[in-house]
Formats: C-alpha cells, sequence, structure tokens
C-alpha cells in the first residue's frame, strides 16, 4: 500500500507570503497619532499560504 499524505501548503502567490500589511490613513488623531489599518490578503485570508492543489495548464474548467 502506499502512503498518501496531504501535499505541503504553497506561498500565496499574492501576497507572496506577506498575509497581512499595515496602511496608514494619512492624517492624525488629535492626540497626534498616525492610524494604521491592518488589512489581509483576500486570496488566502490572511494565513500567507493557500492549498497545494493540482493545476491542469490549459483544461477547461
Amino acid at each position: 500500500m502506499t502512503d498518501r499524505t496531504a501535499p505541503a501548503p504553497r506561498i500565496c502567490p499574492n501576497c507572496d507570503g506577506f498575509a497581512t500589511a499595515a496602511i496608514t490613513t494619512g492624517s492624525r488623531d488629535r492626540h497626534g497619532h498616525l492610524p494604521t489599518l491592518t488589512i489581509a490578503c483576500r486570496a488566502c485570508d490572511g494565513l500567507g499560504t493557500v492549498s497545494a492543489r493540482r493545476v491542469r495548464e490549459g483544461a477547461r474548467v
């Protein structure tokens, strides 16, 4: 019998593994702080990896 295991996850091609980014709003609050927003990658849901599935080139979907 062959032992089948799940393939290892791949790095997300959309975010290159950097799943979240801090983006400044460009303005300061009343205390002088520069607020930032933490944005997650939509393709991998902020994980940095995607499942390793086999993609056939030229195949119809």
